[in-house]
């Protein structure tokens, strides 16, 4: 039974606003850190904790109020001069931090909070008297999380469950999970509790493009500016005008007045409409676009406390946090950035030493930036560390036998790079709570490929590595174009096109088996779409489309094509077949499937999306 029976709203009012505090504290904490006797932050990390406890003691929420009332009094000391920011205090308080976002994760399933640590309370209480010394201080909360050992019966996932979001598991709620989903949730969940996400979201999510079913149990609400729902309503008042326009020339037209200025009046009504509803469309997507700083406002803490249990001297730099995503994904790319940090921090940062051998700066920059480009989001992850070894990476997948050595030797630097998202690769020879289990890259590629975008890297040996993350600004619309086989269309990510082709049969040439076709000197496997769906060919295709994707280029064999279109995506979310990313519904009213490429040619080759082998079907065959 719920302990906050009858203020159920009230509760997810402060779990809102309390986790937003929180999250801007630890930035200040952060900030605080290299500047101890800035004032401005200690006010408002003081104010923080404040409204924090007041919003507390309305639930009721007693071992919260105390816990918030001593960091509240030590930060009053710090502010007034009594006493001085030292890296043990903050310590102590960057603890209180993590077990207030524990204390979070109660509230969230409707529980009140037991108490704090007795040490962690004793420890602020001696900080408060200056004696602090005297006390150990408890470590700030760790950012990786330690997997329990494995028995004869496999680990503890209830352990884990406890340790992750800092709840105690309900017995009746533990369901056994697929051997692959906890592999990938094994390294890819880095202490949701510290983050303030749902304890009922579910990091590497397989489900459908689109709406998920893990989104169903998320927090749903949103923050709008009231001017968004103004234009809104300005544009419904004008949609609801112009349909009585056209309601008034629909009655003079079936009164048999068919003249030319009654059909004129009815083309401006109708164009005025067409552009009244793409503009309420915009209006309405835009209610659904959220800064993504509210999504980069958890990492500098993350950052922080890696760098610190590693020895490293980091700083992580935020940019374009006023860049606008859709809200539905910035939870999704939670747990993809949290890897590429921690992978920035633990691998490619060099130890002080090392960075002073190399003539560097002992600080080293790791660099968050997102950033509009048409009609993508791009999400840079950027730092000045060691820099990525195509060659060793290949000699390390050979060794793991990820790849065989023919494969190696002809791969590119792209491609070499491209082998750290192989599920099972990893750098690192000796596990860690951090990394080397050959987790976590695999995961972060396919959450993006999920919400249609793509990652790509570059990298310089001893100058540092960027990864570049690109997204479309929302999954609700996805233009595409409608190719056709027969009088059936089928839609296809117009961002995977390049080009359109006439495919002629002359220049189609058998090579190992594969039906291939050469465009400006490269040579390009042809894919019959009819093979990609298993539909039987009733004919050679006329024309190819040339796409592609991070991993390869391929000219997609079509009998026709429709055009353009914007397409409003509609999930399947009881029954969803391979290689269909959704449905829309065209102009004239026929439903079209929204082909997921990458998952087709998947289907038909290996993780790295290369074919092994597209039989040339007999109509593709060259004379």
């Amino acid at each position: 039974m719920s302990d906050f029976a009858g203020m159920e709203d009230l509760l997810q009012d402060f779990l809102i606003e309390a986790s937003d505090l929180l999250s801007g504290v630890d930035n200040k904490l952060v900030d605080l850190e290299k500047s101890p006797s800035d004032r401005g932050l200690l006010n408002d990390i003081f104010r923080g904790f404040h409204t924090i406890k007041g919003g507390a003691g309305f639930l009721n929420a007693t071992e919260l109020v105390t816990l918030c009332h001593l960091t509240e009094n030590l930060f009053d000391k710090l502010r007034n001069g009594e006493l001085q920011v030292t890296p043990e205090i903050l310590d102590v308080i960057l603890s209180a931090t993590a077990t207030v976002r524990n204390m979070f994760g109660e509230l969230e399933v409707a529980s009140q909070p037991g108490a704090a640590d007795p040490a962690l309370l004793e420890s602020l209480k001696a900080a408060l008297s200056g004696n602090l010394e005297a006390v150990a201080a408890p470590a700030a909360a760790p950012v990786a999380v330690t997997v329990p050992v494995a028995s004869e019966h496999g680990p503890d996932w209830n352990t884990l469950h406890q340790a992750v979001t800092g709840v105690v598991p309900q017995a009746a709620a533990v369901v056994a999970e697929p051997e692959d989903a906890r592999a990938a949730n094994e390294e890819a969940t880095p202490i949701p509790s510290a983050l303030g996400r749902r304890v009922t979201d579910k990091p590497g999510y397989s489900g459908p493009t689109g709406r998920r079913d893990g989104e169903k149990s998320r927090d749903n609400s949103i923050r709008v500016d009231t001017a968004r729902l103004d234009q809104v309503l300005n544009l419904s008042g004008e949609i609801g005008l112009t349909k009585n326009r056209l309601t008034s020339l629909r009655s003079d037209i079936l009164s048999g007045k068919n003249d030319t200025e009654t059909m004129h009046a009815l083309d401006v009504a109708v164009s005025q409409l067409d552009l009244l509803v793409s503009d309420l469309q915009n209006a309405v997507m835009k209610t659904r676009m959220q800064p993504i700083g509210r999504l980069f406002q958890k990492y500098p803490r993350i950052a922080r406390d890696l760098a610190r249990s590693l020895g490293k001297d980091v700083e992580l730099v935020l940019a374009g946090e006023d860049t606008e995503i859709d809200k539905t994904m910035i939870e999704d790319l939670s747990d993809p950035i949290i890897h590429l940090i921690r992978n920035a921090v633990d691998h490619g940062i060099e130890t002080t030493d090392e960075r002073r051998a190399a003539g560097k700066s002992s600080k080293c920059i790791v660099r968050l930036e997102a950033r509009q480009e048409g009609d993508h989001i791009v999400i840079l992850v950027s730092d000045d560390g060691r820099g990525m070894n195509p060659e060793k990476i290949r000699a390390k997948a050979v060794q793991k036998g990820l790849i065989t050595d023919e494969e190696a030797n002809t791969m590119d630097e792209r491609q070499s790079l491209n082998l750290i998202f192989l599920p099972g690769f990893s750098t690192k020879d000796v596990v860690s709570d951090v990394s080397g289990r050959g987790v976590g890259m695999d995961v972060v590629k396919t959450n993006i490929l999920k919400l249609n975008g793509s990652i790509e890297i570059k990298s310089t040996p001893g100058k540092g590595s960027t990864f570049t993350i690109s997204l479309p600004l929302t999954l609700a619309i996805l233009p595409v174009l409608l190719v056709k086989l027969e009088d059936q269309p089928f839609a296809v990510p117009l961002s995977m096109v390049r080009e359109i082709l006439p495919l002629e049969q002359h220049e189609l040439q058998e090579v190992g088996g594969r039906a291939t076709m050469v465009v400006r000197g490269e040579v390009l496997p042809v894919m019959p779409l009819a093979h990609l769906v298993g539909w039987p060919a009733q004919k050679n295709p006329e024309y190819g489309v040339l796409m592609q994707t991070a991993e390869i280029t391929f000219i997609l064999a079509i009998d026709s094509f429709a055009g353009r279109e914007d397409a409003v995506i509609k999930s399947l979310d009881d029954f969803r077949p391979k290689g269909v990313a959704g449905v829309t519904t065209l102009s004239n009213g026929q439903i079209v499937l929204i082909l997921d490429m990458k998952e087709l040619l998947n289907a038909l080759g290996d993780q790295r999306g290369v074919p092994r082998t597209v039989l040339v079907p007999p109509q593709l065959r060259a004379a």
